[in-house]
C-alpha cells in the first residue's frame, strides 16, 4: 500500500469498506466517526454466534477478545504487548474510565485539578461539576499555543492531584508540545498526569518513551481514527500503580472471588484490573479485534497513516487556499501543517450554517463554535477531497 494507491480513484482501500459505501459518499468525518472495514461486521457476527453456541460460557472467548484489544492499544502507545493486560483498562467510554480514575485520587489531601480551556467535553463537563463542589479546578488558556506546557507547569503545585491535558486539541487539531515538561513537573510535585490521546492515536505515531510519558496515565478510544466503533475506550495505567477507586464494579475483584471471604476491606485486582467495571456487552471487543487484525494485515501502521493524513490535510488546505475566499467569511488559521494532526480546521462565524449546507450537498463534516472541521480518512481518494472543497466554495 502506498500514497499513490490511496489517492487514486478508486482508492485501493475503499473496497474493504463497502458496507459504509465510502467510494459513493464524501465522508469528511474522519476526526469523529471513521468508517468501519467490512471485517468489523464479521467480528460482530462472531460475537453473536459465540453467544448462541456457548451461552453463559462465552465469557472465556470474550475475555480473550478483550485481551487482543488491549494488545492493539498497547502497540499504538508504544507499550510492551506483554504488559497490556496489566496496564490497559477497557471501558465503554473514556468518561467511564475518567470517573473511576478521579474517584481513586486523594482529593481530600490534594483538592486541586489542573487542565486547559481546550479539553473535550468528557473532561470539561466533569471538571465543571467537580468545581461546583469542594474541588479546585484550574484551567490554563490554550493561546498562545506554544505556551500551553509552560502554563500547565506553572499551575502544578503540591496540592495538585491530577493534570489533565490532550496531546491533540479537539477544537484546533493541533499537537500539544512539551508534554515531557508537564510530566516532569507532575513528578516533582507528586501529582499524576492524564493525557487524552484520542485525536493522536492512528493519526500521528505515539510513543510513551519518546514523549516522556512512561509514568503518565493515557486515555483514548477506537471511535475515531482506529475505526473500532463504540464501546472501545481505554485507560493506560503506569507500571506498579495501585489504585482503589471509589467508583468500582465487581469485575475489579473478578480474579479474587474464588479466594473466599470479604476480608477487612474492599479488595482490588492488580494494575488495570482495579479500574474494571461490571458485566458489559463484549460485541465491541469482537469488532475491535477484527479491525486491529485488518490494520495489521493491510500494514496500516501509524507511520503510514501519518503520511496519508499529512498528504490529505495538505491537499485540503491547498484546495481551500486556491478558492481565495474572503477571510472575513472563512479563513484557514496560519498554522504550519506539521503541527496539525488528523483534520483541518477552518474558521468562520457561519461554521454551523456551512456545515448544514455542506450536508445538503452531500459532504459530511461537523462544526464546533466558529470552527468547521474537515476530517479526511485513508479510504478517501484525492478526487473526493477536491470535490468536497469545491462544494464548500459553492456553498459560500
Amino acid at each position: 500500500m502506498d500514497l499513490e494507491a490511496i489517492g487514486s480513484r478508486p482508492n485501493a482501500l475503499a473496497f474493504h469498506y463497502s458496507r459504509f459505501r465510502v467510494s459513493e459518499r464524501l465522508l469528511l468525518t474522519g476526526h469523529s466517526h471513521q468508517a468501519w472495514p467490512d471485517e468489523a461486521f464479521a467480528g460482530q457476527q462472531f460475537a453473536w454466534q459465540d453467544a448462541a453456541d456457548l451461552v453463559d460460557e462465552k465469557w472465556e472467548r470474550a475475555f480473550a477478545m478483550a485481551s487482543r484489544v488491549r494488545r492493539g492499544f498497547a502497540r499504538l502507545l508504544g507499550e510492551e504487548e506483554q504488559a497490556a493486560d496489566a496496564r490497559i483498562a477497557l471501558g465503554a467510554s473514556t468518561h467511564d474510565l475518567l470517573v473511576r480514575l478521579l474517584s481513586a485520587l486523594p482529593l481530600r489531601e490534594r483538592p486541586r485539578l489542573v487542565t486547559t480551556e481546550g479539553e473535550f467535553h468528557t473532561i470539561r463537563r466533569q471538571l465543571d461539576r467537580l468545581g461546583e463542589e469542594a474541588v479546585e479546578v484550574v484551567r490554563v488558556p490554550t493561546t498562545p499555543h506554544a505556551e500551553i506546557p509552560a502554563r500547565l507547569v506553572a499551575a502544578v503545585d503540591d496540592r495538585t492531584a491530577l493534570v489533565l491535558v490532550s496531546s491533540v486539541l479537539f477544537g484546533s487539531g493541533r499537537l500539544v508540545p512539551g508534554l515531557d515538561a508537564v510530566a516532569a513537573a507532575c513528578r516533582s510535585h507528586g501529582a499524576d498526569l492524564l493525557v487524552d490521546a484520542y485525536h493522536h492515536l492512528n493519526a500521528v505515531p505515539f510513543s510513551l518513551q519518546k514523549l516522556g510519558l512512561e509514568d503518565a496515565f493515557v486515555t483514548g478510544g477506537g471511535y475515531k481514527y482506529c475505526q473500532l466503533g463504540e464501546g472501545n475506550a481505554f485507560l493506560r495505567i503506569p507500571a506498579d500503580r495501585k489504585l482503589r477507586p471509589v467508583i468500582t464494579g465487581w469485575f475489579a475483584e473478578f480474579d479474587l472471588l474464588d479466594q473466599g471471604g470479604r476480608g477487612a476491606g474492599v479488595r482490588y485486582g492488580p494494575g488495570a484490573t482495579s479500574l474494571a467495571g461490571a458485566t458489559y456487552d463484549p460485541v465491541s471487543h469482537y469488532r475491535a479485534a477484527a479491525v486491529f487484525d485488518f490494520f495489521d494485515r493491510m500494514k496500516l501502521t501509524p507511520e503510514f497513516l501519518r503520511r496519508v493524513s499529512r498528504h490529505q490535510v495538505g491537499l485540503l488546505a491547498d484546495a481551500f487556499d486556491a478558492l481565495d475566499l474572503d477571510p472575513e467569511v472563512i479563513r484557514r488559521p496560519d498554522v504550519p501543517l506539521e503541527e496539525i494532526a488528523g483534520f483541518l480546521v477552518l474558521q468562520s462565524p457561519r461554521a454551523d450554517a456551512l456545515c448544514r449546507q455542506l450536508r445538503e450537498r452531500g459532504v459530511r463534516t461537523d462544526s464546533r463554535g466558529e470552527s468547521l472541521r474537515l476530517g479526511p480518512a485513508p479510504y478517501l481518494d484525492d478526487g473526493q477531497l477536491r470535490d468536497s472543497i469545491a462544494l464548500l466554495g459553492d456553498s459560500l
